[in-house]
């Protein structure tokens, strides 16, 4: 594809910045340090790590302000991202692309602008680091060498947060990762009331698969099984290791009928499954089940309920589901 074709294709751009599974998170000292450093170097007020998402700008890092979005449609950084070079603006004023943005005419108050194209290693430009004054000014070279210079930096930590996100023998998320995608499920909840479920997923006696079998075998265990678990999942899912052989899904915009029966789904594929041995391994697993709800407003409330449907899937005989009960009836 050519530098001409990623500028245009607004699918993949797309798809390469939900990659790195960045937005909405919380705020993380790595790309701070970075606004504060162009801040100072820079002689700015204002400076940014802003994404651009499919309708909206959300900032990675905001320093000087104190919000976290804008919508796209008048943001600065969806101009930076159009091009190859530095977008500058040293008044916006005197812009005919810019004077009437409200980001200008209100606050913050928007006079001067630099913004460098984040780009991806395979060509998309997801977003800019940028340096915002609120009076007219001109930007030298080297202050424009300045950005251009931690423009890959910020790159580089996207890249190295996915990696530090991913654990390395089943490739699922890693136990962090993955109570970070349900403080985002939740926040959305809290907004939206979107309705999702959490499953978690324990291999049965897995103890007697490694001390049968050796470690090896274990291994494969655990990577097949997470391969099943990807292979039944829609793409909007979430998929983490939280132990040694217990998994989590995060299930959005899923009913609790839609888990529990999902849930069954995947009981009955890992009970099915050859996994490569001599002679072929066959396992099964535990599954339990719990729907968000108003009761369970944090990830480690909703992780506890889901553990102890697990638990009792394991006491009633393994090999099953079990559904939590939800917490507002059982307070009602």
């Amino acid at each position: 594809m050519t530098p001409h074709d990623r500028a245009t294709d607004e699918a993949g751009r797309i798809a390469a910045l939900r990659r790195y599974d960045i937005l909405d998170t919380p705020a993380e000292g790595a790309f701070d340090k970075i606004t504060d450093l162009v801040r100072t170097l820079m002689g700015v007020p204002i400076s940014a790590v802003s994404l651009i998402d499919g309708e909206r700008q959300w900032f990675k890092s905001l320093a000087g302000l104190d919000t976290t979005e804008t919508p796209r449609s008048i943001a600065f950084c969806d101009h930076a991202i159009r091009q190859d070079s530095p977008l500058v603006i040293p008044d916006a004023q005197a812009d005919a692309r810019f004077r009437d943005n409200p980001l200008v005419t209100g606050d913050p108050g928007i006079r001067s602008y630099a913004g460098v194209p984040l780009r991806t290693p395979d060509g998309y430009n997801v977003g800019s680091l940028c340096a915002i004054d609120t009076h007219a000014r001109d930007f030298s070279p080297e202050q424009i060498a300045i950005l251009q210079g931690l423009a890959p930096i910020v790159v580089e930590q996207m890249e190295l947060r996915l990696l530090a996100e991913r654990d390395g023998l089943s490739g699922a998320l890693t136990r962090r990762a993955f109570v970070a995608a349900i403080d985002k499920q939740i926040a959305l909840f809290a907004r939206h009331q979107r309705p999702a479920a959490l499953v978690l997923l324990d291999i049965d006696h897995f103890k007697r698969v490694n001390d049968g079998y050796g470690h090896p075998a274990g291994d494969r265990v655990i990577e097949a099984v997470a391969a099943l678990c990807r292979a039944l999942s829609r793409p909007s899912d979430s998929i983490g290791r939280l132990g040694g052989e217990e998994f989590g899904l995060l299930l959005p915009e899923t009913s609790e009928a839609d888990a529990l029966a999902a849930a069954r789904r995947f009981c009955d594929a890992v009970a099915a499954l050859d996994i490569p041995h001599d002679p072929p391994l066959r396992v099964t697993a535990s599954f339990g089940v719990a729907a968000i709800d108003p009761g369970r407003m944090s990830s480690q409330t909703w992780l506890a309920d889901a553990d102890a449907a697990l638990y009792e899937a394991k006491r009633g005989g393994r090999n099953r589901v079990m559904l939590a009960p939800r917490r507002t009836l059982r307070a009602a």
